[in-house]
């Protein structure tokens, strides 16, 4: 466990988020001083926190902000190198004229940086604390981070927007590396991919357009590493016909709110929507159809997924309805891993399951990956890619393993330790060289907490074959109504101002409240 000591309670997500990123199997603590019976500076008591082994931390008295922590320092600014490993406490106080930022047992005794920020504003201060816990971080423990402070889901926001504002490429990534210590690498590919979406988006409906998302919740199993509100098909089987009743009356809310306005895009996700039976997602389409005007949709995505939902009566009924674009995702192409990771089915039924759809007439087949699975190496995720490339899908979207709190995954690490997820640069190029040897290009990019490697989740696709509702998604510039269990809905104000909507999660209280939902939906969408 480690302590974040801190004398005021602000930035708190923040300094998680970015611990954590360097300690990715520690449990991380943010303890404001003024909470009760914690320690405060008036009082000098020391918290019950176990001793860290070993010496001293480092002390690094150079770099100004803004300054890259790889060039910063000398051995003339380390007190003692000795101890680069687990360490108990961090001490971050925010000062009449800056902030400080201590590492070890007693604050007073290591004083690592200060910065000066009293005349800043919120969003420049919280820079600054981002530069000087980086830079300790990274000095004490020897490393560095690919994407620097950034930690949040959007890093390619900063490049739009740069992008938006006329910043050349150069100057981009300049500042990039300067303000955020994100690599030259990451800061290339964020900005690759922002011109991309810039590209991609200009022919959508922002002003007088919308996208639709509809969840579907259940799944054959759930996987191991799974968090999203899913439910086993084997136990709510009985329940699926209310549940579709309740969602058909929250779209046609939405569909005679938004009458007037340009449906651009469709995106039917979960869970897995091919769990439903032939004749369930034949209703399911035929109500969307019936409630939604789809003569300018652009792409509508089905979310087939898991291989053994997969059939060949289900994929006629998609390719009845007009899906334009489906995804068969094996996560990796080895049967040992798909058996720890709880997808019950093989290798070979993704394969027959991605001919079935070739064979159906679909054009555009997404496939999924991921990487830093149980036990996985190198060599396990050439093979995956190998396998895909054999395929020759018409996308390939590349996860990083995220360690999800509410997952199976976390109870798998404490029996196996953390070690056996590996994901690394060389994994990560080993999938970015199969999408490019299949004619990809990555078009949307996005991360999550507790990535194995701190890395991200990138999609690549063939032109023409993008995934454009990945891209609103993430760059949020055009509102996503949302429909079914768990479901979050989001409108764009003209301001940039983004206001959201949730379901509840539990199928059986989204069934019962379908009526509140619906209410939560008038007040985000009634004036619109």
């Amino acid at each position: 466990m480690i302590h974040v000591w801190i004398n005021k309670s602000q930035f708190e997500y923040d300094i998680h988020s970015l611990v954590k990123a360097f300690y990715p199997g520690e449990d991380v603590k943010v303890v404001f001083s003024g909470e009760e019976g914690a320690e405060t500076k008036k009082e000098g008591t020391k918290p019950e926190i176990p001793e860290r082994a070993g010496g001293k931390a480092y002390a690094v008295q150079g770099a100004g902000s803004g300054g890259n922590p790889e060039k910063a320092g000398t051995d003339d600014d380390i007190e003692d190198a000795a101890v680069v490993g687990k360490l108990a406490r961090i001490y971050i106080d925010f000062e009449e004229n800056g902030i400080a930022v201590w590492l070890g047992e007693k604050k007073e005794e290591k004083a690592i940086r200060r910065e000066h920020a009293s005349d800043a504003v919120r969003p420049e201060i919280k820079n600054v604390l981002k530069q000087l816990l980086y830079q300790v971080l990274s000095a004490h423990l020897g490393k560095t981070l690919p994407w620097g402070t950034l930690t949040g889901i959007r890093p390619t926001k900063i490049s739009m927007g740069m992008l938006e504002e006329g910043w050349p490429e150069e100057e981009i990534l300049a500042d990039m590396e300067r303000k955020y210590y994100i690599s030259r690498e990451k800061g290339k590919l964020s900005i690759d991919i922002a011109k991309r979406e810039k590209e991609l988006l200009s022919v959508l409906h922002y002003k007088d357009g919308y996208s639709l998302y509809i969840g579907i919740p259940f799944c054959p199993t759930t996987c191991l590493y799974c968090s999203f509100t899913s439910f086993p098909i084997g136990l709510w089987k009985k329940r699926v016909g209310g549940y579709l009743e309740a969602l058909e009356k929250e779209m046609a809310y939405v569909a005679e709110v938004y009458r007037d306005k340009i449906l651009d895009t469709v995106y039917i996700g979960g869970g897995t929507p091919t769990t439903l039976e032939p004749e369930e997602l034949e209703r399911l389409l035929a109500s969307v159809g019936r409630y939604f005007d789809l003569s300018h949709v652009q792409e509508f995505t089905v979310e087939a997924g898991r291989a053994d939902s997969i059939t060949r009566e289900k994929l006629q009924v998609l390719k009845k309805h007009k899906i334009t674009r489906i995804s068969v995702n094996p996560q990796t192409m080895k049967d040992e891993t798909l058996r720890i990771i709880g997808r019950r089915h093989s290798v070979e039924q993704v394969k027959s399951a991605y001919w079935l759809a070739r064979e159906e007439g679909f054009d555009n087949i997404n496939m999924d990956i991921i990487l830093g699975l149980p036990g996985e190496v190198e060599e396990d995720v050439r093979y995956t890619a190998e396998e895909i490339r054999k395929l020759n899908p018409d996308s390939l979207t590349v996860h990083s393993l995220a360690i999800k709190r509410a997952s199976g995954l976390n109870r798998w690490i404490e029996e196996n330790s953390l070690k056996a997820l590996n994901n690394t640069d060389a994994t990560m190029d080993i999938a970015a060289k199969a999408a490019e040897d299949m004619g990809m290009e990555p078009y949307y990019l996005y991360r999550q907490k507790n990535m194995s490697g701190n890395f991200e989740n990138v999609g690549y696709a063939r032109p023409g074959k993008y995934g454009i509702y990945n891209i609103l998604i993430m760059e949020e510039k055009q509102s996503i109504v949302a429909c079914g269990a768990g479901s979050v809905s989001k409108r764009v104000y003209p301001d940039g101002r983004i206001e959201r909507s949730e379901n509840v999660k539990d199928v059986a209280q989204y069934i019962e409240r379908i009526g509140e939902m619906i209410e939560r939906k008038k007040h985000l969408l009634s004036d619109c």
